[in-house]
């Protein structure tokens, strides 16, 4: 991969006058996250290796080279595959519709599938609708051009969001809603040349962060437990074979504030039916075991559930017999089971309803004063005793 990159920035360099063979360009969307990133990279990668033709592939990060710092997710997981940053190349390092009106742009779009129509550039943190008019009229707004004249060099998508250009004969769009763009990229790689899926390209693949593909699709619930219920485009089979599966869910819980995570994952058959399966995690098996059963016994839908073999502690997991019962249809249950339980407490752990053990007794005395417990300090004994310690210093 490095030598791939290195051999784009080069050409970039000496290979932008006139005579030069056409560009083939894949472009990320604007965002810019991991998983655009990857995937324009894997996929120019791709090209490189498989297509013939005059074209010289690039990969193009749709941002500045300057933003790239304000994306740690990015920076991160380029550290942690051995690529540097200065390897990359990014929107303001290429003009497109120079090439694009001299006819030599070819342009490939991964993870979106149209391309934006206005770009406003703010100098101000602004953001109504109002304060924008009012800035564009003061000239303290940019009205960047449009990327809109650009389309007539697209020549291929590749997406994972929903569909919203209108389908060309000659321009073949692959949009399925899996959980992330890096998922089709791999599957193509697969396909068209397997052998170039090394260790380092792999890991890159790989690292979707998690926490974007739980935030991607999420509905909030919140009762006796604050639930969060993702939907992940992705098999079960491979969402549970993640390395650090258990430490990623546990780092959202915290950070996000969530007691539980009840995600529905759905894939899709040949025939394009859908196959949807369930995950509970917690760290709490009281909560976690509860859920579970309310599930599996409900009946407005029945949801069918069926028990998976799972090698993680902290989640129960399931096939979904009943593949029309949509997280519309979810959500109402865990409703319904939160306010069961708010009355009478059923979701506490039994180690937590435990009294503190009594200290052994010493033989050598009659009792001790840990036998009921430890004693219960206020926040004047605390002060009175912070007090005390003043006194005792002056």
């Amino acid at each position: 991969m490095e030598e791939f990159l290195q051999s784009c920035r080069q050409t970039l360099q000496e290979k932008t006058d006139q005579d030069s063979p056409g560009f083939h360009v894949v472009l990320g969307n604007e965002a810019c996250d991991v998983d655009s990133m990857v995937s324009a990279l894997a996929f120019a990668y791709l090209l490189f290796k498989t297509a013939g033709g005059d074209s010289l592939v690039l990969p193009l990060l749709n941002i500045r080279q300057s933003e790239l710092v304000l994306r740690s997710d990015n920076v991160f997981l380029l550290r942690q595959t051995g690529l540097s940053p200065d390897l990359l190349l990014f929107r303001d390092q290429l003009d497109l519709r120079v090439l694009h009106r001299a006819g030599r742009l070819r342009l490939t779009l991964v993870d979106h599938n149209v391309l934006p129509r206005l770009t406003l550039q703010i100098s101000s943190s602004l953001a109504s609708l109002p304060s924008i008019l009012l800035l564009l009229n003061c000239g303290c707004a940019t009205r960047l051009p449009s990327d809109t004249d650009l389309e007539g060099a697209v020549v291929e998508v590749l997406d994972h969001h929903q569909l919203e250009r209108k389908l060309s004969p000659t321009c073949p769009v692959t949009v399925e809603m899996v959980g992330s763009c890096a998922t089709l990229v791999t599957e193509r790689i697969i396909q068209k040349a397997p052998q170039i899926l090394d260790q380092q390209l792999a890991q890159l693949l790989y690292g979707l962060n998690m926490e974007q593909m739980l935030l991607k699709d999420m509905k909030a619930v919140s009762g006796s437990l604050n639930v969060a219920v993702p939907v992940l485009y992705i098999t079960l089979k491979e969402f549970l074979q993640r390395a650090d599966l258990e430490a990623e869910l546990s780092v959202f819980c915290q950070k996000s504030g969530f007691d539980l995570l009840l995600m529905m994952t759905i894939s899709f058959t040949e025939s394009k039916e859908p196959i949807r399966e369930l995950v509970v995690f917690s760290h709490s098996a009281s909560c976690r075991e509860q859920v579970s059963k309310y599930l599996e016994q409900a009946h407005n839908p029945a949801l069918n559930l069926s028990p998976i073999s799972c090698p993680h502690p902290h989640i129960s997991a399931y096939q979904q017999g009943n593949t029309l019962a949509s997280r519309k249809k979810l959500l109402p249950l865990v409703k319904d089971f939160l306010r069961e339980c708010d009355g009478d407490g059923c979701l506490r752990d039994t180690e937590e309803d435990s009294e503190v053990p009594p200290t052994p007794m010493n033989s050598l005395v009659d009792g001790c004063p840990l036998d009921e417990g430890l004693p219960r300090i206020t926040a004047e004994d605390l002060q009175d005793k912070l007090h005390q310690m003043e006194s005792a210093d002056l």
